[in-house]
C-alpha cells in the first residue's frame, strides 16, 4: 500500500487541529486571571512549560501573528519569557495591575490624546493649568 491523498488529509487534518490549539491557547494568554491562575497552580515554574511559551514565540511573526485577535496575547507571551514577570503574575496585585493597564489600553487606544503618549489637556482642564476659573 502505498500513501495517498487519505495520508495527506489526515496530515492536513492533524496540523489545522495544532494550529487552531495552539492559536485559542496563545490567545487565552491574554487574560490577566488566567495568567494568574497558571502561577497560582504553579504551572508557570515548569521546565516543559516555560520550553513551550518559548516555543510559542513563532506567533509574533507576522504569517501567525495576522491570526491573532487579541494583541496583548502576544506581549503578556513576551512578558512569559522572563522569571520576573512568572514569579510576580501569582500576586494577585500584579494581576489587577494588569488587568488595570489593559483596561486602560483598550479605553483610550483610539483616543487622540493618547496616540502620541503625551496626554492634551481638554479645554477645561487647560483653563484649570492656566489658572483660570471657568465659572462652571
Amino acid at each position: 500500500m502505498s500513501e495517498g491523498p487519505a495520508s495527506d488529509n489526515d496530515e492536513r487534518a492533524a496540523n489545522r487541529a495544532r494550529f487552531e490549539l495552539e492559536l485559542e491557547f496563545v490567545q487565552s494568554l491574554a487574560n490577566p486571571f488566567y495568567l494568574h491562575s497558571l502561577g497560582q497552580q504553579g504551572i508557570l515554574d515548569q521546565p516543559s512549560f516555560i520550553k513551550f511559551l518559548e516555543y510559542l514565540q513563532y506567533w509574533r511573526d507576522k504569517d501567525y501573528a495576522r491570526f491573532i485577535h487579541y494583541p496583548h496575547a502576544l506581549h503578556h507571551l513576551e512578558l512569559l519569557q522572563h522569571a520576573q514577570f512568572r514569579a510576580e503574575i501569582r500576586k494577585d496585585e500584579w494581576r489587577e495591575f494588569l488587568n488595570q493597564k489593559q483596561f486602560d489600553h483598550w479605553r483610550t487606544w483610539r483616543d487622540p490624546q493618547h496616540l502620541s503618549g503625551v496626554i492634551i489637556p481638554s479645554e477645561g482642564q487647560q483653563s484649570a493649568v492656566n489658572g483660570q476659573d471657568t465659572g462652571q
